[in-house]
């Protein structure tokens, strides 16, 4: 899922220790959970969120799979390559339509990673015992600008990390309001872009991380569709593996920066 060009997207970088409230989660999410989570208020322009949304029925399009979780990854998919040529589309008109806002990176979604699983195996489909609510998933939709990709991002994953989709949607903002993006726009204008310079100018947006922890994900056209920032157990940058990592750093980049 992915809006426009030069936004400036802010918020908190610190993570504080572990706060004796959130003890009953695991290692790393607690201490995430220990900061005061705003209200979402994504890389976008004049979000509006809708006054009334429903939850969309997720069906899982594969098996259980309960694997330790020794990581994650946040997933940022680039709002202009997202929406070209979906603009009308019922399913995306929150995102694409332009009516609801103009949305530069969005959230895609926050993963539960494994070292146990094999090759592109996670964490996923656990069943929860908390039902996503209308006001939760509305409350998230400027960061995460699709009912369905809610929905369907705490079936999938967040059902793997703990018991309430409120948890999973507070550290999913608490991360995203952590972050600094560079001007795209301009980066978008730099002659031979490559995927490198990319990871490095959102690597010098943010203290901390390094461009080893960010995965930059190519079509084969070289757009722009994903950044991914990889966190270890904790919630600490960490080097992404090759598959979250992408593109090469000397790999031909291109931003669409829409229209």
């Amino acid at each position: 899922m992915r809006g426009t060009g030069s936004l400036t997207h802010t918020g908190p970088t610190a993570i504080p220790p572990l706060a004796n409230s959130f003890r009953h989660l695991a290692p790393g999410l607690a201490a995430v959970m220990a900061v005061s989570g705003q209200p979402a208020l994504a890389q976008a322009y004049q979000c509006r969120m809708p006054a009334k949304v429903s939850v969309p029925v997720i069906v899982p399009d594969g098996p259980v799979q309960r694997l330790p979780v020794t990581g994650y990854t946040l997933a940022l998919s680039w709002s202009p390559e997202f929406c070209k040529n979906r603009e009308l589309r019922g399913g995306n008109r929150t995102q694409c339509s332009g009516s609801n806002g103009q949305f530069g990176f969005v959230v895609h979604g926050l993963w539960p990673e494994s070292r146990r699983g094999s090759s592109g195996s996670w964490p996923q489909w656990c069943p929860a015992a908390g039902a996503l609510t209308p006001n939760e998933t509305r409350r998230n939709l400027c960061m995460m600008p699709s009912p369905a990709l809610v929905a369907r991002q705490w079936a999938k994953h967040g059902s793997c990390m703990t018991r309430r989709p409120k948890t999973y949607f507070k550290v999913t903002r608490i991360l995203w309001d952590s972050l600094v993006f560079p001007d795209m726009d301009r980066l978008s204008r730099e002659p031979g872009l490559t995927a490198g310079e990319i990871r490095t100018a959102i690597a010098s947006a943010n203290s901390g991380i390094e461009p080893e922890n960010i995965g930059i994900d190519l079509d084969r056209g070289g757009w722009l569709e994903e950044a991914r920032i990889c966190y270890g157990k904790r919630f600490r940058p960490a080097p992404c593996d090759r598959m979250r990592f992408g593109a090469g750093d000397r790999s031909p980049a291109k931003i669409w920066r829409g229209l």
